[in-house]
This record gives C-alpha cells, structure tokens and sequence, in this order.
C-alpha cells in the first residue's frame, strides 16, 4: 500500500478546529488499512507571521512543495488588520496558489437534499444543484503588475491593478473545463466580460478555439459574468461547469456557494498541471469559507467542508473516488438524521458542535464502509 504524504496547514480562526476533524477522518482510513498516510503539519497565515514575520515561511514552502496535496484550513482575521500588506495572512495562501503553480480552481456547489430548504432561494430552484465553478487561479488582476499605489501631490493617490492574461493560461484552464464537463453533464458555460475588457476579449477567443480543438463535443456557451451572476440567483440549475478568471471567480463561487445554504459547506481543490512522469498534480485542498474570528475555539464552526475537501483530495489526488463518494455519503446521511451546526440550523432539528458533527460523520462512515 503506497503512503501518501499529506502536508496540514490548519491556519488561523477556525482553521484548527475543522482540521482537526479531518485529522479524525484520516486517523479512521489509516485505522481501517484502507490508505496510508504520512503527516506533517506547519504554520500559515496569521499564525505564521506571529511565529515567523511571515505569512508563510520558507521552510513550509518546501515541505509544501515535497507533499503529495496539501490540506489547508483558513486564514486571517482583525488581529491582523495592520500588518504589512506583503506578510498579510492571505500572501500565504496566495504563495502557495503561485509557486506550486496550483491555477485551477475547482469549486463544486451541491445542495445535500435535507438542506434544500436551507438555501436563500426557493426550494425548487436548487433541490438536486450539482454545479462545478473552474476558476483560473494563479493570473489575473490579483497577479498582474503593476500593482501600486502612488501619491498624486496635492493630498490625492492613485491605485492600480492590472489584468493580465496568457493565452497559454486561457487555453489549459479551458482544456481542464471541457475534461471535467465530459465527466459530469458536458456542459461548459464561460463567463467573462469582453463587452468592456481586453482580456475578456482574449479569453472569449481562446476558450472558442480550443474547444473547436479536440472538445467540440462538449456544449459550449459564453456569458457575460454580471449577466452568469444574476442567473446564477434566477435559475442555477440551468449550470454545470462554469468556467471563468480569477476575479470572477472569486465573486461566483461565493454567490454559488449561499445557494446551498452556508459557505460552510463547500469544498475546494486547487490542482497544478500533471507531471509529464507521474501524471502526478500539485494540489491544495481547502473549504471556501473563512476564518470566522467571531467563533473561534468556541466549538461551533461547521467541518463539513473541511471533511468534504478531503475527499475531494482523495478523488482528485489518490484515485481513490470511491472512497471519496462514502465520505460525501456519510455527510449527506447525517444531515438527514437532522443534525445541523449553527449556521445551517433549521427548526426542528439538532444543533450540534464541531466535533459532534465530526462524530456523526464518522459513524455514517463506519455504517457505508
């Protein structure tokens, strides 16, 4: 049985708390002989710069680099609010986005059907939503230069962002949409927007052309991503694949993620192109909500995502997506017995902790394994 090295960087807020359920889930695949696994864990964030001056230091790079995927909690928080702008919790994260060359983005959106009354919108609008955001994730207006604020005189500034893209970015972010799209509904809906920016314009060209290279099987369309955003909260349904920039990706994710009732629910993979040897990817995994300073270390913060990120880690790292599928099922159990944390409670149900719900999980896995 090959070991996989697993590289933990549980971060700030309730990072800690949520990792340390997946810590439980992967503590039960070693106690059961179903995968072995080797772990290390370091600092990031917040945490780091108060250990290290840094929001990652070298040293964790490089074990980062070593690992086979890395699963990261979250970062940031008020504390922080005034450190230099370089060693801000979020450098950390966004280092290891660029230097493992980690550029898509893989953001499901699912709504569990004992939480589709959950949602901000009606029931029948998100029951059975399975979508899948691609967002590009190392270019972009957070990585273009220049990226600068100057003094005008006179007590004026002026900043600037720059959006840049590749065309070689454009066209491998698309090829891994339409591949994605072949294992789902075959749908691949692009968003950009080419009516007022240059790079959308290239990026409308690009995604064209290489879907007429070798994926014209696949159902391509495009849309302008104010317009994907309201239709995203109209008909989300509509939707399979979304494939779209750094910066919209960033806004689309979140709208698609409160139609299935809480950030904490979602997981994401973050995946860097194969190794022509191994066929091997870099690869972070991490949930799409936040810190949340306000809870934590209180024992409520919801390990859904957490959980459900690391079985997309064994899906898209391991190869292991049966498996993947037991931990997804074993979660969708348990919110059907009706226990819920804090910010999916529902009336009628059970509000449970962090650790009662990484208890539940659990037991749901024993019963599916």
């Amino acid at each position: 049985m090959a070991t996989h090295k697993l590289f933990l960087l549980p971060g700030d807020g309730i990072g800690p708390e949520v990792m340390g359920e997946v810590r439980r889930v992967i503590q039960w695949f070693q106690d059961k002989g179903v995968a072995s696994f080797e772990l290390d864990e370091g600092l990031v964030g917040g945490a780091a710069y108060d250990a290290h001056g840094e929001s990652i230091s070298d040293a964790d790079m490089e074990k980062a680099m070593a690992a086979d995927a890395i699963i990261f909690g979250a970062v940031g928080g008020p504390k922080w609010d005034t450190v230099p702008y370089d060693q801000r919790p979020e450098a950390g994260l966004l280092r290891l986005r660029k230097d493992l060359a980690l550029y898509a983005n893989l953001r499901p959106a699912i709504v569990y059907p004992a939480l589709a009354d959950a949602s901000s919108l009606k029931k029948e609008l998100v029951e059975g939503l399975d979508i899948l955001i691609l967002r590009e994730l190392t270019g972009g207006v957070y990585f273009g230069e220049p990226k600068e604020i100057t003094e005008l005189g006179n007590g004026q500034k002026r900043a600037v962002d720059t959006q840049v893209y590749e065309s070689y970015e454009i066209d491998r972010i698309s090829r891994v949409a339409f591949e994605l799209a072949r294992t789902r509904n075959n749908a691949v809906c692009s968003m950009e927007k080419r009516n007022v920016m240059k790079s959308g314009v290239l990026w409308n060209e690009i995604v064209t052309q290489t879907h007429k290279d070798g994926f014209e099987d696949v159902d391509l369309s495009h849309m302008l991503a104010d317009a994907g955003a309201m239709q995203l909260v109209r008909t989300p349904k509509q939707f399979d694949v979304i494939l779209t920039d750094n910066l919209f990706g960033d806004i689309l994710s979140d709208v698609a993620a409160m139609l299935t009732g809480s950030l904490g629910m979602l997981p994401s993979a973050s995946l860097g192109a194969a190794d022509e040897k191994t066929g091997l990817r870099k690869a972070l995994y991490e949930p799409v909500h936040g810190s949340a300073p306000d809870i934590a270390g209180q024992g409520l913060a919801n390990p859904i995502a957490m959980i459900a990120s690391f079985a997309m880690c064994l899906r898209y790292s391991f190869g292991m997506g049966e498996w993947a599928g037991k931990i997804e099922t074993a979660i969708a159990a348990t919110l059907d017995k009706g226990l819920r944390t804090g910010d999916i409670m529902q009336d009628g149900m059970k509000q449970v902790g962090t650790v009662e719900m990484g208890d539940a999980i659990l037991a749901e896995l024993d019963a599916v394994a």
